[in-house]
């Protein structure tokens, strides 16, 4: 069982604080650990925080502003042609249909279909967006572009 009385912090983790300027004696007299001369060395001496000696401060080398944040972008879900060759031939692919074949992540945003790939057999497609080469590869391979 342990005593109040007998409770102490580890050996060597309490320290003295340093007196510094108290006669050759102490080890810390003379010039007080600051050395010798010079803007450190006096009272109140120092320089500000950031202060790099002159050169041109990182806070000031920096961009104040990167550019800005265009409030009305549209983020559209994107799908490639190749990944439609899932569905069979001749079924409308809409974003309900996309989502259940985990070709989006999310219903919620606008669909376009980009032209990567090849698409093998004809399909009614519905999106929001389509690219030029993606709605002429849909058309060669006998489908129907619609937007909705």
């Amino acid at each position: 069982m342990v005593n109040l009385h007998e409770l102490a912090p580890p050996p060597g983790s309490k320290r003295r604080r340093k007196r510094v300027g108290r006669g050759p004696g102490s080890g810390h007299g003379r010039y007080s650990c600051r050395g010798m001369k010079g803007q450190k060395s006096r009272s109140g001496g120092g320089v500000r925080p950031g202060f790099e000696g002159g050169q041109l401060p990182l806070v000031k080398r920096l961009a104040r502003k990167p550019g800005f944040t265009n409030i009305f972008r549209i983020e559209y879900s994107v799908v490639n042609i190749g990944d439609l060759n899932v569905f069979e031939a001749n079924t409308t692919v809409s974003s309900a249909e996309l989502s259940k074949a985990n070709l989006v992540s999310s219903t919620k945003k606008p669909i376009k279909i980009l032209g990567t790939g090849e698409l093998k057999h004809p399909l009614t497609v519905k999106a929001s967006k389509f690219s030029k080469v993606a709605a002429e590869k849909i058309q060669a391979a006998g489908g129907i572009v619609q937007i909705a």
